[in-house]
């Protein structure tokens, strides 16, 4: 008889079942995939070096853990995915809210159907993906909601007093028993309610209102928190903390390959969008070094953290900007443009906590801010640093052998000297955004120079970049007006501005006269 196919208890009692504890099951199944180099959480990016061994050493140690570390750092999915590490079947008394051990039951449901039927109590068999309990923590939690209470409604029902423990209602913890339980967020939690866990921390029993309870508890708590500093709304109580025996720190991706691989991995691109639109590596490390930006930005709040959830969908919304256009105009195909970065701007102002400056200047403008840092970063991944033609610009007369070596922008840079400007629609047809770019002298020869291999729609995008990298390195001007992107030189739009200033000057001297 294979081993799920036992019904009753009798026959329980004469297979091999042995039964296990929880920790002892997971630190049984995570040494036999250890053992056959079996990736222990797939799917998790990043970690291979830190987080993941500090979780296989915590549970093979049987401890609970706290993952500590800002928000979209994959803390509550390292937890989820704890439940491939338990055995796939586990024997329960049949109809038991607290998944009673056959051979050892605790609630007075399971003693009381065994004393009756012996060795033919029913017998169900749980599959691992119910073993799996979660609640995120926030002031309104009580401990009724995580342990239990009296149910008035049961007692009346059943026609029984409340000094019957049949009466009793459990909370979401003991209906995890002899399973993984996870409280997100626990500082949220309030410190009456943290005080309510030590006990089952320490002893693994319940208390539930006057009743004497000594009801072990079989659970791997697995508890999430931002580091304490982080908001004001609370923290771990150190009792609590103490008795957890193993916090982990987790944290962002520390370079941009690693994050590439998770948006790649987690971003929603259906197949249709897929076959319309083409994004080139340049752009979607564009879209990656926008979150590593804000995250050292003054004007963000680097105690809230910025989550991996904001590349994710700016890549998202970057492909369907480019897809929206593609409609527009009724494109088979087209590729995303640096214009199209535009309409990642939601995907960041959602995604930040601005400090009170960061608020001063508003999210739209410190989200416009961070793309241009992330393009000029970029930049010099690509193309040669323009700080040197700046710096020539603004040291007044050229010496003859600076003449000889004013740069590799001069061409272009003269171009729009001349009195020549570039307007680029963020919704434009791909043709016509080509020929536009191709219209600037110097343009395609810096590509050409640096990407001989590159085809047409490949240096078009590097064409335009190369105008955003000069304008991040104020050597030509960028304006953002309506839906339109227009380039200039930086003189011409400077005096612009200073005699609109001047303008606006005599305006109010003629108001006060």
């Amino acid at each position: 008889m294979k081993i799920h196919d036992i019904k009753t208890l009798g026959e329980l009692r004469k297979s091999s079942y042995k039964p296990l504890t929880v920790k002892d099951e997971l630190r049984k199944n995570l040494v036999q995939k250890i053992r056959n180099k079996e990736t222990t959480f797939p799917g998790i990016i990043g970690y291979e070096d830190s987080v993941i061994p500090d979780t296989e050493r915590a549970l093979l140690s049987r401890h609970n853990i706290l993952f500590l570390g800002l928000r979209g750092q994959a803390k509550t999915r390292m937890a989820r995915q704890m439940t491939e590490l338990l055995d796939e079947y586990i024997p329960v008394v049949a109809g038991s809210e607290i998944n009673d051990d056959p051979m050892a039951p605790q609630s007075k449901y399971a003693k009381d159907m065994i004393a009756g039927h012996g060795d033919e109590t029913p017998i169900h068999w749980l599959h691992r993906s119910e073993r799996y309990g979660e609640k995120l923590a926030t002031p309104d939690v009580s401990v009724a909601d995580l342990i239990g209470d009296i149910d008035p409604i049961k007692a009346a029902n059943l026609k029984l007093s409340f000094a019957d423990e049949k009466v009793i209602h459990y909370g979401i913890i003991p209906r995890s028993n002899r399973g993984i339980f996870v409280i997100n967020e626990i500082p949220d939690l309030q410190a009456r309610i943290q005080v309510a866990l030590f006990n089952i921390l320490e002893e693994g029993d319940i208390q539930i209102r006057g009743f004497k309870l000594r009801m072990p508890l079989d659970i791997l708590f697995v508890f999430t928190a931002n580091p304490e500093d982080y908001t004001n709304r609370g923290s771990i109580v150190t009792p609590l903390k103490d008795r957890i025996q193993s916090q982990i720190l987790t944290h962002y991706p520390k370079d941009i390959e690693v994050s590439l691989a998770i948006t790649e991995q987690e971003a929603n691109i259906n197949a249709e969008q897929q076959q319309k639109v083409t994004i080139s590596d340049l752009v979607k490390r564009l879209i990656e070094q926008v979150a590593f930006e804000a995250r050292t930005n003054e004007y963000v709040d680097k105690k809230s953290g910025v989550s991996a959830r904001l590349t994710i969908a700016a890549f998202e919304n970057a492909i369907s900007s480019a897809e929206r256009r593609a409609l527009v105009f009724n494109e088979a195909h087209t590729q995303v443009w640096i214009s199209d970065l535009a309409g990642i701007i939601p995907s960041i102002t959602g995604k930040i906590e601005l400090v009170y400056e960061g608020e001063q200047e508003g999210p739209y403008q410190v989200a416009l801010n961070l793309v241009d840092k992330s393009v000029r970063t970029m930049f010099l991944q690509y193309f040669p640093n323009p700080e040197v033609q700046k710096k020539r610009k603004l040291s007044g007369k050229p010496s003859v052998q600076e003449k000889e070596a004013d740069g590799p922008y001069k061409t272009i840079t003269r171009w729009f000297d001349k009195g020549n400007h570039l307007d680029l629609m963020v919704d434009m047809k791909d043709a016509e955004k080509i020929t536009a770019l191709y219209s600037v002298d110097g343009l395609y020869s810096i590509v050409k120079k640096h990407f001989p291999l590159a085809n047409e729609r490949e240096s078009a995008l590097l064409m335009e970049f190369v105008l955003h990298g000069l304008s991040a390195y104020s050597l030509i001007s960028k304006k953002v007006i309506e839906g339109k992107i227009q380039f200039k030189d930086l003189i011409g739009s400077m005096m612009n501005l200073g005699q609109m200033n001047i303008d606006d000057d005599d305006l109010s001297d003629d108001d006060f006269r």
